[in-house]
């Protein structure tokens, strides 16, 4: 079994391919010239890397052919909300483009790999309460660039299905973090932010934006479990969330991170620079579809989750 991982240096990409070695996969991972190889490091003698420009077709063509993969999962992508704000054209054409070249080079070369279009939550944007727990028919309505770019990768993923018979499945992955997750993003920047009070680094003062909007957090370690059952497993042309059916506010995480720390009186001060043009206030998924199909269930809690990434950082602080 073959598995091309894009992506496959960041923080998602570093633990599916942990557990698709695990599983006895033959890991080939596609990465720029320039990026950052330190979550792989552990497990570089184990790999296959070729370096490519997803936005570059004939870059793309020549990747699939020498990778010949059985399955192929994108992880590939601008990721972060917020830098979508500032950065919408490059979004969506680094996180649409790509994608339609690795379709465009399987379809080509008559590949037939199981390709997992990677979705997200933000695709459902403003939520009613009577709609909620989200499920998978509930109406699109993307509130950021970033979310505008994950529903064109979704609803490409199944035209292609539908156009070509490609053996593509669709996730939805709602909020998920963990070790490695990257310092931008809320949850993983207030660890790091109280890993340096407790190194005496800055005052015992977290920065933080709004803390109101809640989200149905999961661990990355069941996420990619989750992502392998549906390449395994899923329906051709299907889209699945992936959640845990609870969803806690970023004012919670952030007071939870607080008590686990060994410093006490640790205030925190609202940076505006922080706030969003717009925000989705509620995010809870459904996780219904995934476990009828494929048994797929989030196992971690989220206080284990995010008391291994407080340790994640006091490690790196440390290094």
């Amino acid at each position: 079994m073959r598995i091309l991982i894009t992506g496959i240096t960041g923080f998602v990409g570093s633990h599916l391919t942990e557990w698709a070695l695990s599983r006895g996969a033959d890991v080939i991972g596609a990465l720029r010239w320039r990026s950052n190889t330190e979550h792989i490091e552990h497990l570089r003698d184990r790999l296959t890397l070729i370096e490519s420009d997803l936005r570059d077709l004939s870059s793309v063509l020549g990747l699939v052919e020498q990778a010949h993969p059985d399955y192929i999962v994108h992880l590939a992508a601008q990721s972060f909300v917020a830098a979508s704000w500032l950065t919408p054209a490059e979004t969506l054409l680094t996180n649409a483009i790509s994608q339609m070249n690795l379709f465009e080079a399987i379809r080509q070369l008559g590949n037939r790999a199981r390709f997992l279009v990677i979705g997200s939550s933000e695709e459902y944007g403003l939520v009613e309460p009577h709609e909620l727990p989200i499920r998978e028919s509930n109406p699109l309505r993307p509130l950021s660039p970033y979310a505008v770019s994950k529903v064109t990768q979704d609803l490409m993923g199944y035209q292609y299905y539908k156009s070509y018979g490609l053996d593509i499945v669709r996730a939805r992955a709602f909020n998920h973090t963990g070790p490695r997750r990257g310092e931008a993003f809320a949850t993983s920047n207030f660890a790091k932010q109280i890993a340096e009070i407790e190194a005496g680094l800055r005052e015992p003062v977290v920065s933080a934006g709004d803390l109101k909007p809640t989200r149905d957090f999961s661990d990355v370690r069941d996420v990619v479990r989750g992502y392998w059952a549906l390449l395994e497993r899923g329906s051709v042309g299907e889209v699945y969330n992936l959640c845990s059916g609870t969803d806690w506010s970023i004012e919670r995480v952030l007071q939870f991170l607080i008590a686990q720390s060994k410093v006490s009186g640790i205030q925190v001060r609202t940076d505006q620079a922080r706030l969003r043009p717009s925000d989705v206030p509620v995010l809870r998924g459904c996780a219904d579809k995934i476990e009828a199909a494929v048994g797929w269930r989030t196992r971690i809690p989220v206080e284990r989750t995010l008391s291994d990434l407080l340790d994640y950082w006091r490690q790196r602080i440390r290094r």
